[in-house]
């Protein structure tokens, strides 16, 4: 879609939310909607803006995101399609096959490609900068379209000009955590070294977050992890949890469960994710019950740690590794399992816990991050274990295979759970909300931030 295929129209009526409807830009540099929680967030909370009576552009870069339309709600008074996409693209240099690849010469439009293949040449990960550069000379062009500018953790130089509407930032977690849990990972000083520099944008991120004036993120544990690590002011950042598709993660009592299995998500083999743990757990747990196998929802890694204990483990044919699959394959592969496993050993917030707890499929989980403000209490909605243990990992899986009475009570626990406190209809009206807030502090009229006081 081009950029003038959304133009500025009248804005009458009332939305479900109780407000006027707004016109969104949400921005997101990575957009896939199947791998990584970026893409996820920016799929469901687009589609309920929309279903609320908002008018939301969503503009992004590869891989893109996937929208959904939403089912019209009969209370919006002017409703109105979408979400909409516009394209803005990188020179995808990280996509499969070929990552890391270079260019043809024909294939460079401006500066800021030459920046982004520059920057991948010297091992940094340009993406964060570049997209901000060019969303910040695509909204130069659109000035007074949108209400409101939404970014999705870009955290770019970029963002820190005037934009033409007010800026709300989205941060999920800092991706220092990341970095840092991979330095502790690694081996030696020269993967030390190449950590450092591909982490290298963390500290535009760190200056740039800084400096704006309203951040959202997604749990309590992800808010004081912004306080301490990027060194935003506890007053700027607010909380909004988001959570599942409670219409289509929810339980089919038609579909048996699958004995022994456990599911898993995991977007990468890096040591954030704990998925070593987990396969290391399984070698535990198969020595007492043979049937026990996990799915990993994700790309199978050919060499790394997780490949090494698959192999080191004798777990070929106990380990699969499942990609591409539709929403309802995703959904019926959850309920086929008899346990789900989150065994990060830092989340901030953790979709793959709010989805599986939908479902009705009791939970095992790290209390790593803010998991445990999504999973809840050990024993009452899951079975919690701390993260990087193995032997409680596999303890707690054996447990819960072992008893399908307390299958049952965890499972239908943990729906009630997400169905009270983590929808994406709450994730929309509260989002709205500080969109309000910020239209009102930038014309000068002052807002009462949502849950935070005046601003």
């Amino acid at each position: 879609m081009t950029a003038e295929a959304i133009v500025a129209g009248p804005r009458v009526g009332a939305t479900a939310d109780g407000g006027r409807p707004l016109r969104i830009a949400l921005l997101t540099y990575k957009g896939n909607p199947f791998c990584g929680g970026q893409g996820v967030y920016v799929r469901h909370l687009s589609r309920e803006l929309a279903r609320l009576g908002h008018r939301v552009e969503v503009i992004g870069s590869q891989p893109y995101p996937v929208l959904d339309t939403p089912v019209s709600d009969e209370s919006v008074l002017n409703a109105v399609s979408g979400p909409t996409l516009t394209e803005l693209p990188s020179l995808d240099l990280y996509r499969h096959p070929d990552p890391f690849r270079t260019p043809k010469r024909g294939e460079y439009r401006d500066w800021i490609d030459a920046l982004e293949v520059s920057t991948m040449w010297t091992g940094g990960f340009p993406e964060p900068l570049t997209f901000s550069l060019r969303a910040r000379r695509h909204l130069a062009a659109r000035r007074g379209e949108f209400d409101v500018i939404h970014d999705n953790q870009t955290l770019g130089y970029g963002f820190l000009a005037d934009l033409g509407a007010p800026l709300v930032t989205t941060i999920h977690h800092p991706i220092t955590v990341d970095r840092q849990l991979e330095l502790d990972a690694a081996q030696d000083w020269r993967r030390r070294a190449s950590v450092r520099r591909w982490y290298g944008f963390t500290r535009m991120q760190k200056r740039v977050a800084r400096r704006l004036p309203s951040v959202l993120t997604v749990s309590g544990s992800s808010k004081q992890e912004i306080v301490d690590h990027l060194g935003v002011r506890q007053d700027r950042v607010h909380v909004v949890h988001i959570g599942a598709d409670t219409d289509l993660f929810s339980p089919d009592p038609t579909i048996a469960d699958i004995p022994g299995r456990i599911v898993t998500t995991s977007s990468a083999d890096v040591p954030l994710k704990g998925l070593i743990h987990l396969v290391e757990a399984l070698a535990k747990l198969r020595t007492e019950n043979p049937q026990a196998h996990l799915v990993v929802v994700g790309r199978r890694a050919e060499d790394g740690p997780v490949a090494q204990a698959i192999d080191r483990y004798g777990l070929q044919g106990a380990v699969e590794f499942v990609k591409g699959i539709s929403d309802q394959e995703l959904v019926d592969l959850v309920r086929g399992a008899q346990v789900a496993c989150v065994p990060s050993l830092y989340e901030g917030f953790s979709l793959p816990a709010a989805e599986a707890m939908a479902t009705g499929t009791p939970l095992v989980a790290t209390t790593g991050g803010a998991i445990p403000e999504v999973a809840g209490t050990d024993g009452e909605t899951c079975l919690a274990v701390e993260p990087g243990d193995a032997g409680a990992l596999a303890a707690a899986l054996g447990r819960l295979l072992g008893d399908p009475a307390l299958r049952a009570r965890l499972g239908d626990a943990g729906r009630q759970r997400v169905l009270a406190r983590f929808t994406w209809r709450q994730a929309a009206i509260g989002t709205a909300e500080h969109y309000r807030a910020a239209i009102a502090a930038r014309s000068g009229r002052g807002a009462a931030v949502p849950g935070g006081g005046a601003r």
